[in-house]
């Protein structure tokens, strides 16, 4: 995946780790945080990265117009979701941000990463698989796409499981109330953000939305949120000053993929040292 982004002219970027500003995870019902990390550094407070998103979103104003991340994020999951099969609280997630993108832009360069990556696993690493018992399909280009709201009057309040383990291929569901950053259309009240579902029950893999970045409209969320704003005074400045530009992007969770593609009951399995909720290991 990295190799066809550099190949597409995307810049790689390093993480960050630690940061005064970083994604709240609310309102996002999605999140089931039990603790934020907070410390204090040269009498600063700043939190562990739980998401770089408001950094991907000041870059894409100042810096590259497209880039990737391998993020690595600690979200302290409520421990009830150890055994969910898709939860960690350390993760990494491969991040993209496109400068003046829209949010079709970012189906289709994840539609190939994700359909080059399955094809390149069956050419050259389909004997391990099979080995281990996994029958993993090709995936078909462009995902289908469904609107929440409809998906939620058909099965209820479980629609993300239900739909997961009813497709047979990744689909993208769209508009999707959450954070402030993510683009909501003021007219029809939709969000123009996006999740994709995996088959079989592996759920969301990847989250992303095109941003807002007009500076009433994010005063006027982060108050409606209860957020404070000095933990995003740059994003408000740039914002201010009519330099936040328009962006869109995502964040691919690795693991999950891994699990997908390997066909593993949980996330764990796919790496050497994990970091299941509820569990502190020696090392």
């Amino acid at each position: 995946m990295t190799n066809r982004l550099v190949e597409k002219g995307f810049k790689w970027i390093l993480p960050v780790m630690l940061a005064r500003s970083t994604d709240p995870l609310w309102p996002d019902p999605g999140a089931s945080i039990e603790k934020r990390i907070e410390l204090e550094i040269y009498e600063k407070r700043v939190r562990t990265m739980q998401s770089m998103i408001i950094h991907k979103m000041a870059l894409a104003s100042l810096g590259p117009e497209k880039f990737f991340i391998l993020s690595p994020n600690i979200r302290i999951e409520n421990r009830e979701r150890a055994t969910s099969g898709r939860h960690l609280y350390e993760f990494t997630q491969l991040e993209i941000e496109v400068a003046g993108g829209k949010m079709e832009d970012v189906f289709r360069i994840f539609e190939d990463l994700i359909k080059t990556s399955v094809k390149v696993v069956l050419e050259k690493l389909n004997d391990r698989l099979t080995k281990n018992g996994r029958k993993l399909r090709t995936v078909a280009t462009p995902f289908q796409v469904y609107q929440r709201g409809n998906l939620e009057e058909k099965y209820g309040k479980d629609w993300a499981e239900s739909v997961s383990n009813e497709i047979d291929n990744p689909v993208w569901i769209t508009d999707i109330p959450r954070e402030f950053y993510d683009f909501e259309d003021e007219k029809s009240g939709r969000w123009r953000n996006y999740d994709l579902f995996l088959p079989e029950g592996y759920g969301e893999v990847i989250s992303g939305a095109e941003r807002e970045y007009e500076y009433q409209k994010i005063l006027m969320k982060l108050d409606r949120d209860c957020l404070k704003r000095d933990d995003y005074q740059l994003l408000l400045s740039l914002a201010e000053h009519g330099k936040l530009k328009p962006s869109a992007g995502a964040g691919l969770g690795i693991e999950r993929l891994v699990a997908y593609v390997c066909g593993v009951s949980h996330v764990a399995q796919i790496q050497p040292f994990p970091r299941v909720p509820g569990v502190v290991p020696e090392l």
